[in-house]
């Protein structure tokens, strides 16, 4: 199996195919250009544009 590094030598972005950097908390990919973060789940990159986020991620605070 791959690594995310390896990864990404193979992906690029599937809407501008710019390509893309590995982010590791959370883990994905994030694409620079479009601003969207694809995730990680079970060990495989979602690469669906519909399900990217906005990058950077917005948090929102835990509160006490």
């Amino acid at each position: 199996m791959l690594n995310a590094d390896e990864l990404l030598t193979l992906l690029a972005c599937p809407k501008c195919h710019d390509k893309l950097a590995k982010v590791d908390e959370p883990a994905g990919f994030v694409c620079h250009s479009c601003k969207l973060f694809f995730a990680l789940e079970d060990g495989l990159p979602n690469m669906l544009i519909s399900e990217a986020r906005a990058w950077p991620l917005v948090t929102t605070p835990v509160s006490a």
